[in-house]
């Protein structure tokens, strides 16, 4: 594929996955944050969740879901989407919190804090604040924001890829800081997740702090 072939097929995409988008805004909608989590299956660390609402002419090539990009293709797309974005929010639950109350509402719970801290940068900038959210496969019915709950969202939309590169982003820097506080589990490389050097790291030195107890049921 020639370079001159690439970018059509980039510039394709992106108009593709503004679908969504754009049949919000000939309704008349400004302000549409995208919504996305990273975390829910591994073993340790905190399920994180992002909001991005982007502008109507956003035109950054190569969004895509986080899962399909590579690591560094991720951090360039990172500080770009966050630089262009109208507003962005992180949301976080540790594993205290994803034991206390199941990770599907701790998802939940990640999600509703991102998409206020979304809606407080838009409002400090005398904008109206998040009007509809595009959510991937999630329905947040504590929030109080029309919303469009998307299975798949992350591929289909650009809001909602745009916050699974922020969320993952975000929680692969917090994993990579973890991994220099516990060093035998291999958190640098499998983000908590359950690889063979992870349950080798648990049988050799036990679990951590940041370990998620209810996912360890069988081997604690």
């Amino acid at each position: 594929m020639t370079k001159a072939e690439r970018q059509k097929l980039l510039e394709e995409k992106l108009i593709t996955m503004q679908a969504y988008e754009r049949e919000l805004r000939e309704k008349g909608v400004t302000y549409i944050g995208g919504v996305d989590e990273v975390g829910r299956g591994p073993l340790a660390g905190p399920v994180t969740a992002a909001c991005v609402v982007l502008p109507p002419d956003f035109d950054i090539l190569g969004v895509d879901d986080s899962k399909k990009l590579s690591e560094k293709r991720r951090e360039e797309l990172f500080d770009r989407i966050k630089e262009k974005a109208l507003a962005w929010g992180i949301g976080m639950c540790d594993n205290n919190v994803i034991d206390e109350i199941n990770i599907l509402e701790a998802t939940k719970k990640a999600m509703a804090e991102a998409v206020a801290e979304a809606d407080r940068q838009l409002k400090e900038k005398g904008m109206t604040g998040v009007e509809h959210l595009l959510i991937d496969a999630v329905a947040l019915k504590d929030v109080d924001i029309p919303q469009t709950s998307i299975i798949k969202g992350d591929a289909s939309s650009l809001s909602i890829a745009a916050a699974s590169i922020i969320a993952k982003v975000t929680r692969d820097r917090l994993m990579a800081e973890y991994h220099k506080q516990y060093p035998f589990y291999g958190f640098d490389s499998n983000k908590g997740y359950g690889t063979k050097a992870h349950y080798e790291g648990i049988d050799k030195h036990g679990i951590t702090p940041i370990h998620r107890k209810t996912f360890l049921k069988n081997i604690l």
